[in-house]
């Protein structure tokens, strides 16, 4: 088994074994970058279960089925079949944008409007169940990173890494202002501040599979860590699964 694991180390990451790693967290935790960064480096696919929430919340904003704050719920079911999210590969970034209804939607889904509604859109259950079926398949041949709220928990509970991140509040909501400040939208930091504490009562406290630590996910603080730092933490502990599976096989 030493023999084993020596040849392992050697093995270019992408040639591992592949599983799937749920990544779920609070609000700007930089659950996304990590998420990326790992795809990239092992050659899985990316889903970011986020996104298709905001495609969403972005479609009822565009039809007026939310009007002053308040959420439509019957006109969104209705509209449900109407509604089609989709992933397309961007040659630019080389990374997959979001596209709702055969339009790339990236950057319109990222606006705080969407982010100040997409909590309350996700908390309905016909939403959900339409959008983890599509999770859930994604995942079915293995080799994908996914984040969000829940996949840990109720898109992917199998799953072979599970990550739970968080971050001084503090900290995240410098992230996000300068997150929103270079893409060129202008925001207090007083109203980021309240953006993410609302998000985070609402996530946590919705009847619908609410953000929440899975039993045997790993919590990974960020606070005082890099980018790179956490991506070295998580390959890390990615390898030592791996190492585990084959011991226990092995046997």
């Amino acid at each position: 088994m030493a023999q084993t694991i020596i040849t392992m180390l050697k093995l270019p990451l992408h040639e591992f074994p592949r599983i799937n790693i749920a990544i779920d967290g609070y609000s700007s935790c930089g659950k996304s970058t990590l998420a990326k960064a790992l795809a990239g480096k092992l050659g899985y696919s990316y889903v970011d279960s986020g996104a298709m929430y905001r495609a969403v919340t972005l479609f009822a904003l565009q039809n007026n089925i939310i009007v002053d704050g308040v959420v439509n719920e019957y006109r969104l079911i209705q509209e449900l079949p109407n509604i089609n999210v989709s992933f397309a590969y961007n040659e630019l970034t080389k990374m997959s944008d979001v596209h709702l209804n055969g339009t790339d939607v990236e950057k319109e889904i990222r606006m705080m409007d969407v982010a100040s509604h997409v909590s309350a859109v996700s908390a309905i259950k016909d939403v959900r169940k339409i959008m983890m079926a599509m999770q859930r398949e994604y995942g079915k041949n293995k080799g994908i990173v996914m984040d969000g709220r829940d996949v840990g928990t109720a898109v992917f509970p199998h799953a072979e890494l599970k990550l739970f991140m968080t971050a001084d509040v503090d900290v995240r909501t410098r992230r996000r202002l300068d997150e929103l400040t270079s893409k060129g939208t202008f925001i207090t930091k007083e109203e980021v501040l309240h953006n993410l504490t609302s998000r985070d009562y609402a996530d946590t406290n919705r009847k619908e599979n609410p953000l929440t630590k899975a039993k045997d996910a790993i919590l990974l603080d960020n606070s005082d860590i890099d980018q790179q730092q956490q991506l070295e933490y998580v390959l890390k502990l990615m390898m030592e699964h791996v190492f585990k599976n084959k011991l226990e096989t092995s046997k």
